[in-house]
């Protein structure tokens, strides 16, 4: 008896020591990719007014981020971009998450405002980063700008980014909050790049307020757990990491209150009834444009599909500056002032 009972004991301790490094084995990964630091307003504010270091280098960074960063062959543009933006007397905004995050944005009415667009910006970015570049052509063209900071980035509070689970609730915040101030019931449209247009996407699969009119999508992934596996296969030539992702998964679910599959937009597509105007560049090897395709297809709602010919993830409003303003004039002009019209439904290059 007591031979049985040692055998089961060290059995024991072999099943949860092997668990134990079943799960450890994960985290690593997990904090990699979700983890942003405990960020609070104080801090995170110091941190923004602090002059950055052009010539600092990362001590670690990934060959595809930096390929695809507009910097790459668009540096003037880009710091343009930004540039204009930090000069502009903008107005602070903050609101409370659901989970209870200070978030925050910059709000920047026209002077003669036609519409009001949300801008939401990608992966570990800010309100001044890629999305800036477009944004002093749709404030020169009578439009008012809600910049938001999403979770953990910028000036907004956060721990863990949640690839559009928990950003999509804080857009439907911000919308709330915003249709207070729009008392004159502009259009609203939004307007996401990347994570971010993945956010405004799983966004339009709620009830919305009846003034938002339209949503822009710019090289938005369709899910997190897609998104990891093109990732992995392409930049580290790991084809299989199910297991993985399962303890992904795990972790996501007890430390950061969301599962991937609420990061999948394909439910949102199909309960979304607003137009989308979809952007993706032929050359993105951050997220694959057939992310965009398959949304393309997803959605049953009038819809477009621009490509990019040699553009890079975020970089389409810089490779074909012209194309992309002409898309999202006209995608303004239809839909203003008459929502029943519609998109004809077709890949345009």
């Amino acid at each position: 008896m007591q031979i049985t009972d040692t055998f089961h004991f060290i059995l024991a301790l072999f099943l949860a020591v092997g668990i134990f490094v079943y799960l450890v084995m994960g985290w690593p990964f997990f904090r990699f990719i979700t983890y942003a630091g405990t960020k609070r307003k104080k801090e995170s504010s110091e941190k923004e007014k602090k002059p950055s270091d052009p010539n600092r280098r990362k001590w670690f960074a990934l060959k595809q981020t930096v390929i695809n960063h507009p910097r790459n062959g668009f540096e003037e543009e880009y710091e343009a971009g930004k540039a204009w933006c930090k000069a502009q007397p903008m107005q602070d905004w903050y609101i409370r998450s659901t989970d209870g995050l200070k978030l925050h944005a910059s709000w920047y009415p026209a002077a003669r405002a036609r519409r009001i667009v949300l801008m939401s910006h990608g992966y570990r970015g800010t309100r001044f980063g890629s999305v800036a570049h477009i944004a002093r052509f749709l404030h020169e063209n009578n439009t008012s700008l809600l910049m938001i900071d999403q979770r953990c980035c910028g000036l907004s509070e956060g721990s863990y980014i949640t690839f559009g689970a928990k950003e999509q609730e804080d857009v439907l915040a911000w919308l709330e909050s915003l249709s207070g101030k729009n008392t004159q019931k502009l259009p609203v449209y939004l307007y996401g790049q990347s994570m971010g247009a993945a956010a405004v996407i799983l966004a339009a699969g709620h009830p919305l307020p009846s003034e938002v009119r339209g949503v822009i999508a710019d090289c938005g992934f369709h899910s997190m757990k897609q998104q990891l596996r093109d990732i992995a296969s392409s930049w580290f030539h790991l084809h299989r990491i199910e297991l993985l992702l399962l303890r992904v998964d795990l972790f996501c679910h007890i430390f950061g209150h969301f599962r991937m599959k609420d990061t999948d937009t394909t439910q949102a597509l199909k309960q979304n009834r607003l137009p989308v105007l979809f952007f993706h560049g032929e050359d993105d090897t951050y997220v694959f444009p057939e992310n965009s395709r398959l949304n393309y297809e997803l959605c049953t709602a009038p819809k477009e599909l621009v490509m990019i010919p040699r553009a890079r993830h975020l970089c389409c409003s810089y490779a074909a500056p012209e194309l992309y303003r002409q898309k999202v004039s006209g995608f303004f002009e239809k839909y203003d002032c008459d929502t029943g019209k519609t998109l004809e439904g077709s890949s345009l290059r």
